[in-house]
């Protein structure tokens, strides 16, 4: 199954995944375990591919679905063991597929920038704020209540939070809040951007210039 399903996100075929998901509910875990192949691009499609999988088995078993969200919200703990570098993204497709089945986890997923502990929270910022971006526009009451939270990533040292905070600003339609910064667009720091089966390599600038 997990040599399957890595062929399918290679070649990027993200309903066919769907499908078999429907058919093999397990497809949602193997999909969990491909996010941290050492792939990135394999990683982060599989990330997308959980939310497409989770649609189609909670028509019929959103419990099973529900489950995985709070694994999924378990490995972000000490108690798991083991880290899951992904874990707020995949959570976030999943509340983005399902915003009402499982909108106890929007506000769970967002809360992450206040939530984590620093010393946890500096291997996550980026990853929580691309999370945020992604249900910016099914879950806006706890996007909104975030966003102080968000704006203060635009001061991070790190390139990729920074960039990642202009976009997650702009998915949630509040451009004013950077508007009035203009080193932002002349900000050259790399940043690494997943959308739609691809991952780019962009700017903090291009990003603050373009949305």
């Amino acid at each position: 199954m997990k040599n399957l399903l890595r062929e399918l996100l290679e070649a990027w075929q993200p309903e066919e995944i769907a499908d078999l998901a429907a058919r093999r509910k397990r497809v949602l875990g193997v999909l969990v375990s491909l996010t941290f192949d050492a792939d990135p691009l394999i990683a982060w499609r599989a990330v997308e591919a959980i939310g497409l999988a989770a649609d189609r088995i909670a028509d019929k078993n959103p419990e099973y679905v529900r489950n995985h969200l709070r694994r999924l919200h378990w490995l972000l703990s000490e108690e798991s063991g083991g880290v899951c570098w992904h874990a707020p993204q995949a959570m976030a497709e999943i509340i983005r597929r399902r915003p009402v089945e499982f909108s106890e986890y929007a506000g769970i997923t967002t809360s992450l920038l206040h939530a984590m502990a620093e010393e946890d929270l500096g291997h996550f910022r980026a990853a929580v704020l691309w999370a945020i971006g992604r249900v910016a526009t099914v879950a806006r009451q706890e996007v909104d209540s975030e966003l102080p939270n968000v704006v203060a990533c635009l001061e991070s040292p790190d390139p990729q939070v920074r960039g990642l905070a202009v976009w997650c600003l702009s998915q949630a339609g509040r451009q004013d809040l950077f508007a009035n910064r203009p080193e932002l667009l002349s900000d050259d720091g790399p940043v690494d951007l997943y959308d739609g089966g691809r991952l780019e390599r962009t700017t903090v600038g291009a990003l603050a210039g373009l949305l």
